[in-house]
């Protein structure tokens, strides 16, 4: 394998050095049916891989976005089940399909996927475009899912970069530039430059496996690699050091109260409203730290690059006021049926636990009979 890393540093004439050219693999055709034979025998069995179908292919990729594969498994079988077509899904209401993604996290992909099915059915007869640009003008498809659709489901020469193709095919070539979001460019021109012509979808998917499977992020099994002979950042002994990731932002620490407003057995929730994170979704109002209340708990949740302390409190009103538009009361038993923050149902289950007025109204009742019974027996 050969790389064209080739720096030329700044001359005498004071001119700044010119950007390093992108990466290169010499023996590509090579590297293809070595990687593409050892897919054969190690591939993965997963439940998405049973069809070519564009729809099935679109929603697994939506969700192993941000989210590990065996997490995936389940949640794509029940997805599947209940919105087994682009149509399925397209005539839904959002709050069911809400529903059916919670757990997942990262609910725009969710939203988008949504309003995607929509756009291929009004636009497209209930049919995906065959083309990468066609697949982009979908809401929420983006060069990767343009890509892993069109070479998985139509065999179309699409190259993919996520985090595991893009971990081989940075060791691969040895690139020791910074990767991720603009830095991807190399790496993406790399990919373009190995896919075949046939045969696309498999050799992405072995790429993929690959990655998480051997080239793993930490202690990759270099040992057992199809790969390790066309692998520069093995030659070099620098496998440890590459892909080298761009420098992550610091957690921004947020501290906030959440109110659980209680009467009788329910319980007011508002809807997260448009630019708020989990838009669409139910949760309790929330209030700047140290909000009056009884405490109930404590949740802690991370957003983004955010990291949340958030504290839950409880207050009974004798009156349910009418809720504002975006605010309903909610039967504690009718919780579980509404699509719902992670943290929200992490406080719903917080309230499960406490005492319903009743439950109160019956201890109260029994502990006064046990300080009249004290003060009889002890003559007061």
């Amino acid at each position: 394998m050969q790389v064209a890393r080739v720096r030329k540093a700044a001359g005498k004439t004071g001119h700044a050095a010119a950007e390093p050219p992108a990466p290169v693999i010499a023996d590509a055709a090579g590297l293809r049916r070595r990687l593409v034979r050892w897919y054969a025998r190690a591939k993965r069995d997963l439940p998405w891989r049973r069809s070519r179908d564009p729809y099935a292919v679109w929603v697994s990729e939506v969700m192993l976005q941000q989210t590990q594969v065996e997490r995936v498994k389940e949640f794509y079988r029940r997805f599947m089940a209940r919105f087994p077509t682009v149509r399925e899904l397209a005539t839904a209401r959002e709050a069911d399909v809400l529903k059916h993604w919670e757990g997942l996290g990262y609910y725009r992909r969710a939203r988008q996927l949504h309003a995607a099915a929509q756009a291929v059915v009004a636009d497209h007869a209930a049919e995906f475009p065959r083309t990468v640009a066609g697949l982009l003008g979908l809401p929420g498809i983006g060069r990767y899912t343009a890509g892993a659709i069109a070479s998985i489901a139509f065999d179309l020469p699409a190259p993919i970069v996520e985090a595991n193709s893009r971990r081989v095919l940075a060791r691969l070539a040895g690139h020791d530039e910074p990767v991720g979001g603009t830095g991807d460019e190399p790496i993406w021109e790399l990919a373009a430059a190995v896919v075949p012509r046939k045969g696309a979808g498999v050799f992405n998917q072995a790429l993929m496996d690959l990655g998480a499977m051997v080239c793993t992020p930490d202690r990759p099994l270099c040992g057992g690699c199809p790969l390790a002979g066309d692998c520069a950042a093995h030659a070099a002994g620098r496998v440890a050091e590459i892909p080298v990731m761009a420098a992550a932002r610091a957690p921004k620490q947020i501290r906030e109260t959440a109110v659980v407003t209680r009467h009788g057995d329910r319980v007011l929730l508002v809807c997260r409203g448009p630019g708020e994170w989990w838009e669409g979704l139910w949760d309790f109002p929330r209030e700047p730290h140290g909000a009056a209340g009884e405490s109930i708990g404590h949740v802690r949740y991370g957003v983004t690059h955010h990291r949340i302390e958030c504290a839950v409190v409880q207050r009974r009103v004798t009156r349910a006021a009418t809720p504002a538009a975006e605010s309903r009361w909610v039967s504690i038993a009718a919780l579980e049926s509404l699509a719902m923050t992670a943290p929200g149902r992490r406080i719903a289950a917080l309230v499960a636990d406490q005492p319903g007025d009743h439950q109160r109204a019956t201890v109260s009742r029994g502990q006064r009979a046990a300080n009249r019974l004290g003060r009889l027996r002890g003559g007061g």
